[in-house]
């Protein structure tokens, strides 16, 4: 569950970097890898192995989609 937790916050940060490069030109990514291209290469590849993880496990980690009635909004 942990691990569900941790990547879930990885997506988060990640659709904000995205947010923030489509609005403003502004990447989280340049801001931690500065001009080390290596830096920045990691955070991007840890967040999509989060949303990989994700992707695979959701069904079993989400309680919306385990539960055996519909989710209600």
């Amino acid at each position: 569950m942990k691990l569900h937790l941790i990547t879930f916050i990885l997506l988060i940060i990640g659709g904000l970097n995205w947010l923030l490069v489509g609005a403003a030109g502004w990447d989280i990514g340049a801001l931690f890898g500065g001009s080390i291209n290596t830096v920045s290469r990691i955070i991007y590849i840890i967040i999509g192995l989060a949303a990989i993880y994700e992707i695979v496990a959701h069904k079993s980690n989400c309680r919306a989609c385990t539960s055996s009635s519909p989710a209600t909004m």
